[in-house]
């Protein structure tokens, strides 16, 4: 279906792909995986025809339809959320509107060329029937149900929305497109459970081919069944989903190792001959038949080996028994009520997830602890020798922006060596010339990642946690959940990703959930709490 075949590409000295081939086809849910910066959006590109490669060929067959989700938001305004969805849904929304316009026009008796009209009408309905867009609205709607959209949003101003629900009617448009090929880059980013759950559900039983980016392990297990890494300027492929690559390509990586070892050794042991013997007369044969033998292996190379950077966080300062006691909390935005008499008593060493849909009152809850937003009624304690840490996407702004990455921490850290600033960066994915970038250049998850360090360096003893994975990388995510677990104070987060709650929650605290009117605490794991209630999410059933 769609092909690179011997694609190279590079920008400046930063070569992305050296005669790379690979092959998509038809049906496929595929993962694209590879550090970043690696080349995984020039990938996209070129198989959307928005780049060329340098050298080689992208192959694609001439009636191919793609819809591509990528992290940018369009510009939209000035009609309901609905009509946004289904105009930019391909061929199908553009029948859709001109259908609207058609009937419109044949309503008004002074319409020039009503005839025209009139046929033009039956030529599109015949087209829009075809497609199957009678069902279109129903299909918009149940969509934008899926991305956890209300039926008050769904009919109202595409242009009141914030940036992350605008994102998520920007894959509304692509998943109602009915396109051959989906090309999706980190489609979980602004999700939560709920909505990552249908979204799992929905490209898995999509016809349509699938090749995506995710940094959310347990979404590729579930959706893909092959997996391409951008490796060193190649793409290798992996039959199987995310876990069977991790665990394939460490075997490869061993193999690599030991069969570079024994050539190393080898190579020694010829080169220990060519030296001892090179001055003998008897042996110069020998000697020159061997050098000539050399020259001739064909190398092994050494895997090309992740670098994940450890980094030990310094244990916090002990906090009292009581860490945080909410009685009688009342919260509530004009007629929408989300906390009345609630109350929640958090201990030192647990560790609570937040749980429940959008607007039920998760990032609410975090700020009236943090100290950001005054309840309504009610108190909200905060217990002896505590040192509080929070960490939301409004940390972001707090940043310098004339500042360059490592200036921010030695700003910060004063007294810190160079060495120890530069290896607690490494371990957030900032290595060589990254650390020398401004901070008003940074991505959003650069930004993300940075707020962390900062947070983690001098760990306080309680952490207060909104959607710390958001931009972090597969192999950052892990990082910071080995670290995390070792953490002796107490913690209160908000997480979509189930690798995050999986590993490090002990308490889970469901906000809104149908089976119960108010929120519901239960006293064990993210694991225990699946298991119970045979569900993911509030209100969804595994």
């Amino acid at each position: 279906m769609i092909s690179f075949s011997s694609v190279s590409k590079q920008y400046g000295k930063q070569v992305l792909f050296i005669e790379a081939d690979f092959q998509l086809n038809p049906g496929e849910k595929v993962g694209l995986v590879g550090p970043n910066g690696a080349g995984k959006s020039t990938l996209f590109r070129m198989i959307m025809g928005e780049e060329a490669p340098d050298d080689g060929v992208v192959t694609l067959p001439k009636k191919l339809t793609l819809g591509y989700f990528r992290q940018e938001v369009d510009e939209m305004s000035g009609r309901p959320v609905l009509d946004e969805a289904i105009a930019g849904s391909g061929r199908l929304g553009d029948l859709h509107h001109e259908l609207m316009d058609l009937e419109k026009a044949m309503s008004d008796p002074d319409t020039p060329d009503f005839e025209a009209v009139l046929e033009r009408f039956g030529h599109v309905q015949e087209e829009y029937q075809h497609l199957g867009g009678y069902e279109l609205e129903a299909r918009a709607r149940a969509c934008l149900y899926g991305l956890g959209f209300e039926d008050a949003q769904i009919d109202g101003d595409v242009g009141a929305l914030s940036g992350g629900w605008k994102m998520r009617v920007s894959m509304a448009k692509v998943l109602l497109g009915n396109f051959d090929v989906l090309l999706m880059d980190e489609p979980t980013n602004h999700l939560d459970i709920e909505s990552i759950l249908w979204l799992e559900g929905f490209l898995k039983s999509v016809p349509a081919t699938l090749l995506m980016t995710s940094h959310d392990r347990d979404f590729m297990n579930r959706v893909v069944t092959k997996v391409l890494e951008i490796d060193g300027g190649d793409i290798v492929t992996y039959s199987g989903n995310y876990d069977f690559y991790a665990k394939e390509r460490e075997a490869r990586e061993a193999n690599q190792e030991a069969a570079y070892a024994r050539q190393q050794a080898k190579l020694a042991k010829e080169q220990r001959f060519i030296e001892r013997f090179s001055a003998h007369a008897a042996k110069a044969a020998q000697v020159q038949s061997r050098i000539k033998a050399l020259d001739k292996i064909e190398r092994v190379e050494p895997p090309k080996r992740r670098r994940v950077v450890k980094w030990d966080f310094r244990i916090p300062g002990r906090s009292g028994d009581d860490v945080a006691m909410l009685e009688g909390v009342g919260k509530a935005y004009g007629s929408k009520k989300l906390y009345d008499q609630f109350a929640l008593h958090i201990r030192r060493g647990e560790r609570w997830c937040v749980m429940g849909k959008n607007g039920a009152g998760k990032s609410t809850l975090l700020k009236m602890v943090a100290g950001a937003l005054a309840p309504d009624a009610g108190t909200v304690k905060l217990g002896a020798s505590l040192k509080l840490g929070y960490f939301s996407q409004q940390a972001l702004d707090l940043l310098d922006p004339d500042l360059t990455v490592l200036e921010q921490l030695q700003k910060d850290f004063p007294l810190e060596g160079l060495g120890v600033l530069r290896n607690l960066l490494g371990a957030f994915q900032f290595s060589g010339d990254d650390v020398d970038k401004r901070i008003r250049a940074l991505s959003g998850g650069e930004k993300s990642r940075l707020v962390m360090a900062r947070m983690l360096f001098d760990p306080p003893n309680f952490l207060v946690l909104d959607e710390p994975t958001n931009h972090l990388d597969l192999a950052t995510k892990e990082m910071l959940i080995e670290a995390l677990k070792d953490f002796e104070g107490t913690m209160l987060f908000v997480s979509h990703d189930r690798t995050f709650l999986r590993g490090l929650a002990n308490r889970v605290l469901e906000l809104g959930g149908e089976e119960h009117a108010g929120p519901l605490l239960f006293p064990g794991t993210y694991a225990e709490y699946v298991e119970r209630t045979g569900r993911e999410a509030p209100g969804v059933h595994a």
